[in-house]
């Protein structure tokens, strides 16, 4: 009884941490390949800062990223790139100064997990929307976005006269 009861709790443990890492069949990029990629494309950004051992990170990947017109859009839409909150792994900012993945989430007050941030290709945010994220939330964020009313309207607006 121990034994199974050992064998249930690791693997649960372990199937909630490999949930956590980005949304499995999504081009998903580092922070340094994907903001080069933005700048040279002149595609919006959506960046994910996750951790392992999210709950809510896993439940958005599971719930919400495995809809197939979500994995279409996307990837279609924005250069897709993933922060892990916990990383010691350095990366290059716009400006050419040298952080932490960790120090990257603290200066754009992170501090939780997951927040989503829709950015300009320059880095500039457009939207950040934290916590877990149904499939409709993303739709419609992805529809205010690619409006280009993010210049005139709050995303409440838009969503109060785009419905």
């Amino acid at each position: 009884m121990r034994k199974c009861l050992l064998t249930i709790i690791v693997f649960f443990s372990v199937t909630l941490l490999g949930h956590a890492e980005p949304p499995k069949g999504y081009p998903f990029l580092g922070y340094d390949e994907g903001m080069r990629l933005a700048s040279q494309q002149h595609k919006k950004i959506f960046l994910y800062f996750g951790r392992y051992g999210c709950g809510y990170c896993g439940k958005t990947n599971i719930e919400s990223f495995s809809d197939a017109t979500l994995h279409k859009i996307y990837p279609e839409h924005y250069v897709l790139i993933y922060v892990d909150t916990e990383s010691g792994h350095r990366i290059n900012l716009p400006s050419g100064e040298r952080i932490s993945e960790m120090e990257l989430g603290a200066r754009l007050n992170v501090v939780g997990t997951p927040l989503f941030f829709y950015m300009e290709p320059d880095g500039k945010v457009i939207l950040r929307a934290p916590g877990f994220k149904t499939v409709k939330d993303f739709m419609d964020m992805d529809r205010y976005v690619q409006s280009n009313l993010y210049h005139k309207l709050s995303i409440n607006e838009f969503l109060k006269q785009h419905p």
